[in-house]
């Protein structure tokens, strides 16, 4: 098996990646039949969207916080671990962003997209779905659209459900809803063209984020999930992404 081993900057994974490279090998990305990835959960989601498309499947072990999307960083019986694992197909959000200077952007994300006011003042949202007005102004510090695979991320922070991988659904969750105050959110079918609209914008900055790559300023976002594109990663026996969406809803 020829694998292609990445690493986080931090010390931990960087002298696992110096002894891991020197008992299998290292050879080049485009040559490996899979990949291997140390660090943390941040880290992964670099990794992930180095894959995107390929056929090459990509195996986390964690040298970060808390590793949602890794396994144990246990270093023996590394080929064995790869034979055993069990692969989860991850479909990532589509971002379209319109910039207050005219300027469209786009961006993919496998955890969440999310908006997020730049300044002291709260951002006011106009959400649309599927062409329909569902909410004429949310007045927030920000909205997410969240994957199942992502649900447990910001999104629960946020007080968002958790998802399932198979429910085909996409969690709405408002951050720090002021108007209306009661409203929590939203479980929309995984095919939905969320627009996101942002009202007083001369005032009311407003970022948008797909996992690691940022907007600022923007007036318009358009967010739907990319059927077409996937990535795979690989979890050890037991320890795959369904198994712990679900656990993590039973954590106290």
């Amino acid at each position: 098996m020829k694998i292609h081993f990445v690493a986080s900057s931090a010390d931990a994974p960087q002298t696992a990646l110096t002894q891991l490279s020197q008992k299998y090998g290292n050879v080049p990305l485009h040559r490996a039949d899979v990949v291997v990835c140390l660090g943390g959960d941040g880290f992964m989601l670099e990794a992930l969207h180095k894959v995107l498309d390929s056929s090459i499947a990509i195996y986390g072990m964690n040298y970060g916080t808390v590793g949602f999307l890794m396994n144990a960083a246990d270093e023996g019986e590394l080929l064995l671990r790869l034979e055993q694992a069990q692969p989860s197909v991850l479909h990532p959000l589509h971002m379209t962003a319109v910039t207050k200077s005219g300027e469209v952007r786009t961006a993919l994300a496998f955890n969440d997209v999310f908006l997020f006011r730049q300044t002291r003042q709260t951002s006011r949202i106009r959400i649309d779905i599927d062409g329909q007005t569902r909410l004429e102004e949310l007045i927030c510090d920000g909205i997410i659209v969240s994957t199942p695979a992502g649900s447990t991320a910001y999104n629960l922070s946020a007080h968002g459900p958790i998802v399932p991988l198979s429910a085909n659904l996409l969690p709405l969750t408002p951050i720090s809803p002021f108007r209306p105050r009661r409203w929590r959110g939203a479980l929309l079918p995984s095919t939905a063209v969320v627009k996101l609209t942002l009202l007083d914008t001369e005032k009311r900055a407003t970022a948008a984020v797909a996992d690691f790559t940022e907007f600022r300023d923007v007036v318009e976002v358009v967010v739907r999930e990319d059927r077409d594109r996937k990535a795979t990663i690989l979890f050890d026996p037991g320890h795959g992404l369904s198994e712990r969406i679900i656990a993590e809803q039973f954590i106290a």
